[in-house]
């Protein structure tokens, strides 16, 4: 499975979750199958660039946003601890990078000493 299917798959949730859509409601959106969805967010499809288009425009987002994670993994260094967390936060519910988040602050808190 190629990286780039995985970080536009990734991108493409993220922001179907960010608008409160259900695959479902994305795929009505933008005239697909609601399994379609599901293949390009998972990274099984090759998804084309009209399709990406049609993606784009019922996310309300321009085309170019849904390659924003190509950019943050190359500024990266390729063996980089920081991208290991990065993929495993995005494979997660919101409400887990939330405690994830909160778990982050409280641990630094108490590093810092002020906790």
């Amino acid at each position: 499975m190629s990286d780039i299917l995985k970080l536009v798959g990734a991108r493409i949730k993220d922001l179907r979750k960010l608008r409160g859509l259900s695959q479902e409601a994305l795929a009505e959106k933008a005239g697909f199958n609601i399994s379609y969805i599901g293949f390009i967010e998972r990274a099984e499809r090759n998804i084309s660039m009209k399709n990406l288009e049609k993606v784009a425009s019922a996310l309300d987002v321009g085309v170019y946003e849904l390659f924003t994670y190509l950019k943050e993994q190359e500024e990266l260094p390729e063996e980089s601890t920081l991208k290991e967390v990065i993929s495993l936060l995005r494979e997660r519910d919101p409400k887990d990078i939330e405690m994830a988040r909160n778990v982050l602050n409280e641990i630094f808190r108490r590093m810092d000493g002020k906790g």
